[in-house]
């Protein structure tokens, strides 16, 4: 082995690159999502009427010349708002209904980020998000089944079965809500779909989980009314 390969560094998974940034930018983001999350109105409502024109401006980049495709991308991100702001202002278990969903889908980009990256193997739509593998969605399905689990335990409320089951549904689908945006982000020819969070690109690129995640909820919520899933 020559002297040079020999003293070289060895590489670390391309997905890990930039991980201090990411990080760095959840750890300054993430307490003032949680803190608006706490105090309700009127500081989740701020926090909604300012991400509705971020997110329809970069719906507006990803989806140039395409209509229709924009009047769906601006339907769906106002319907995933209007859930969180009708699931926090909830009289029962509001605010523990969108601390789960937050800790679910967060839950799940950690755990396919990792076990993704350490793991490899199959890919999940190589022709949309090439760094996304099977072993990385399982991953988060169980991150996010414990999650989910574990916030009926803190909460003292909803059956924990029930809740892993759940859980493991809200993984796959915050990945479905990656994968939609990761498509229009590749038929628009952009790695990101704005450049507004350090380490994270825009704020589509941050949420896009998170948005699927709350309509999802609010979807099953009115079609079983009650408390659910604390019921």
């Amino acid at each position: 082995m020559a002297a040079s390969e020999a003293n070289a560094p060895k590489a670390s998974p391309a997905r890990f690159r930039g991980l201090l940034l990411r990080v760095v930018s959840a750890v300054i983001l993430g307490p003032l999502l949680l803190a608006a999350v706490w105090f309700g109105f009127p500081w989740i409502d701020l926090v909604a009427a300012l991400c509705a024109p971020l997110m329809i401006g970069e719906w507006i980049r990803l989806t140039r010349r395409r209509p229709v495709a924009l009047g769906l991308a601006i339907v769906y991100s106002i319907a995933a708002l209007l859930a969180l702001l009708w699931l926090r202002h909830q009289p029962n278990h509001g605010r523990e209904t969108i601390f789960w969903i937050l800790a679910c889908v967060w839950a799940t980009d950690i755990g396919a980020y990792f076990v993704g990256s350490l793991a490899g193997g199959v890919k999940l739509a190589p022709s949309i998000s090439p760094s996304k593998t099977w072993s990385g969605l399982v991953g988060g399905m169980c991150f996010s089944a414990v999650a989910s689990a574990a916030c009926g335990l803190v909460f003292d409320a909803g059956e924990t079965a029930m809740l892993a089951i759940t859980g493991l549904a809200i993984a796959v689908v915050a990945q479905a809500g990656d994968l939609l945006e990761s498509a229009a982000k590749r038929r628009a020819g952009v790695k990101d779909s704005g450049s507004l969070i350090p380490g994270h690109g825009g704020i589509l690129d941050r949420i896009d989980g998170l948005i699927a995640a709350l309509v999802f909820i609010a979807a099953i919520r009115l079609a079983t009314g009650g408390d659910w899933p604390w019921a």
